[in-house]
């Protein structure tokens, strides 16, 4: 009698980036903690509904014709030690956080980390196929949030 392989596990995605913005430390932190203006500066996050003070859902879509919808609920918030960390839910399980330093030189360096699973049945079944395709259009979103994040925090000369 032949075995079942049994239920498939999900892929792990980790991403990791990260953003150098020429503003200060604090105000990189600020920005980066108020979760509902995200859509202000960042174009794939096109919505917040917040919940609570620490928890809501975002709805986000990139390059690919879909939309997610990502539960968001704060883990950390360490304004001295610059760490910031939300738990995921919905279409993408797991966790994001940013770690915000001093450049050198100037500046802040944020540096992003995300470890999630997709959360979408039909979609992950297919993560490991589509793996490529879901790698890029995270850099996508993750240029265009960096970039972002300097029009709201950098004035203009």
């Amino acid at each position: 009698m032949p075995v079942s392989p049994g239920p498939r596990r999900r892929r792990t995605f980790r991403f990791e980036r990260v953003w150098r913005v020429p503003a200060a430390p604090d105000r990189v932190f600020e920005a980066l903690h108020d979760l509902g203006a995200y859509p202000i500066w960042w174009p794939q996050i096109r919505e917040v509904t917040r919940h609570t003070e620490d928890s809501g859902v975002a709805r986000i879509r990139s390059a690919l014709p879909y939309s997610l919808a990502v539960g968001v609920s704060r883990e950390v918030v360490d304004a001295a030690n610059g760490r910031l960390r939300v738990g995921l839910s919905g279409d993408l399980v797991g966790w994001a956080a940013f770690a915000v330093e001093p450049g050198k030189g100037g500046g802040t360096v944020a540096a992003f980390t995300e470890q999630v699973q997709v959360g979408i049945g039909w979609l992950s079944r297919l993560d490991r196929v589509l793996e490529p395709v879901l790698r890029a259009n995270h850099e996508v979103m993750m240029r265009s949030g960096e970039r972002g994040l300097r029009r709201l925090l950098v004035p203009k000369s």
